[in-house]
């Protein structure tokens, strides 16, 4: 486990504006508690509350990855219509201490779906 610092920094702030994730204009994905994230040199992310994304189009998957800031990820895919996006949804479900504040919500690869915020 690393901790955030000077050479690899990482923010989490609330997202003052309403975040929506779509895949082909379907909504999957509505929150104005979602949280953003800023690692070192990587474009931010959002992180949702899991209760604000529609857990109807979503399977979880086998994949998991690890981050030695953040801990292990599990992955989900997305099925909307007959799109399927394999591994497009991760989770952090037992953040390390210093990334708590995601536990409980899901990030989405934004070259998978359409992230707006409004």
């Amino acid at each position: 486990m690393k901790i955030p610092g000077p050479d690899h920094p990482i923010t989490i702030t609330p997202n003052p504006k309403e975040v929506r994730i779509e895949i082909d204009g379907k909504v999957i994905a509505r929150s104005k508690r979602a949280l953003s994230l800023r690692e070192a040199a990587y474009p931010v992310v959002q992180y949702i509350p899991r209760e604000d994304v529609d857990q109807s189009v979503l399977s979880r998957t086998t994949n998991s990855t690890h981050c030695p800031y953040k801990g292990d990820a599990s992955y989900w895919t997305i099925a909307v219509d007959a799109k399927t996006l394999e591994n497009a949804v991760w989770s952090y479900e037992e953040p390390f201490p210093a990334m708590e504040q995601i536990r409980g919500h899901m990030a989405f690869y934004t070259n998978k779906v359409k992230v707006t915020e409004v």
